[in-house]
């Protein structure tokens, strides 16, 4: 990740975008890192929640193709499970993406909502919130803003 860390924003925008698909490393370190060493720190905000943002979006597209036909056969889902997972996805419904910025569930979280077929605009709109605010909540907590 120090890679990462050496190209800027640049690397801030990759890490944070892969953070946010299947690659397992969270992207609270780099930020901190690039934070920490940049003067930028609106620019931090913005490319790291730009990144993020659009990685949980690839992310929630990846399971809107998903089928359930695949998660059974592959990953030996029961078509019952399949359905109470569902059920809860339908109750808490779009409101979950605001919770897709926690490390490593959210891409679970992210996923999902494609899977179960969320509506994609107030989804893509929460996640965004989701992501911003997280990354926010870092500048605040080093006193940035």
């Amino acid at each position: 990740m120090e890679w990462l860390e050496g190209l800027g924003l640049l690397g801030l925008f990759i890490g944070t975008f892969l953070a946010a698909t299947i690659f397992p490393f969270s992207s609270d370190v780099l930020y901190m890192a690039i934070l920490a060493a940049t003067a930028n720190p609106v620019g931090c905000l913005i490319v790291g929640t730009l990144g993020n943002w659009l990685g949980s979006v690839l992310t929630y597209w990846i399971g809107w193709i998903g089928k359930w036909e695949w998660i059974e056969k592959w990953f030996k889902v029961k078509p019952e499970t399949l359905q109470k997972q569902k059920e809860k996805i339908d109750k808490w419904g779009v409101w979950l993406a605001l919770t897709a910025w926690i490390p490593f569930i959210g891409d679970v979280i992210a996923i999902a909502l494609g899977f179960y077929k969320t509506r994609p605009g107030w989804t893509m709109i929460l996640l965004l919130i989701g992501k911003f605010t997280r990354f926010l909540v870092w500048n605040l907590i080093y006193g940035i803003f």
